[in-house]
């Protein structure tokens, strides 16, 4: 028996199929790259959620991270938006190649952990993740870890390399919607909950605006 046949016997699983893991796999190395490494998860009560893990190539010198296994749940999306096919996501997380991504020390690791929560998030709570929707790490807004003052995750729609978003069509579940997990200040927090994400994303310059997380970025919340 193999591995996935031995989820399938769990009662509240979603799963992909074999058939469409191998699609969404070789999806995964058209769009951003090959890989030969997945942090693979050991326990999974819903959700079997692996993360693919693409290296830095002298092309893309950074990290690329890919939930595999989010979309295979069917999020409770609001019925006005039906028509967008927002049921169904994965997560996308860039880091920079000097990033430590085999620690488990939360400087290193709170990328990674907020990958894993956000993609059971609809899950627990029932809800959607989509398209401009921030999620803070507690209702204090407390920093991820001591070394950065990053406090939420807002989600933008993630890009291949040709700039062009990314559309994954599965024959029985239909489209997987790909975000990137963009984390945000305390202060840029609230002027997008003051306004909303384009409003924000209009204030920072080419430079911050691209997807590697640097932990000492600008803060384009304070004196605004």
């Amino acid at each position: 028996m193999g591995l996935l046949d031995k989820f399938k016997k769990k009662e509240n699983m979603y799963l992909y199929t074999e058939k469409e893991l191998d699609l969404y796999e070789k999806y995964i190395m058209e769009q951003f790259g090959e890989y030969t490494e997945v942090f693979h998860e050991i326990v999974s009560p819903d959700i079997h959620l692996d993360i693919i893990i693409i290296p830095p190539t002298e092309k893309n010198n950074y990290y690329k991270l890919i939930t595999m296994g989010m979309g295979a749940y069917k999020m409770n999306v609001p019925k006005k938006l039906k028509q967008y096919e927002l049921e169904r996501a994965e997560l996308v997380l860039y880091l920079p190649p000097t990033w430590n991504i085999k620690s488990e020390k939360e400087q290193d690791y709170w990328p990674i952990r907020q990958l894993k929560i956000l993609a059971r998030l609809p899950i627990q709570h029932n809800t959607w993740l989509g398209y401009g929707h921030t999620i803070s790490s507690d209702l204090e807004n407390t920093p991820y870890a001591n070394d950065t003052k990053f406090c939420s995750i807002m989600l933008l729609n993630a890009l291949n390399n040709n700039y062009e978003e990314l559309n994954l069509q599965m024959e029985e579940k239909g489209k997987i919607n790909f975000y990137q997990l963009f984390p945000l200040y305390r202060e840029e927090l609230e002027y997008k909950q003051k306004t909303d994400a384009n409003t924000l994303l209009n204030l920072f310059n080419d430079k911050d605006i691209i997807p590697i997380i640097d932990n000492y970025r600008r803060n384009y919340g304070i004196n605004i």
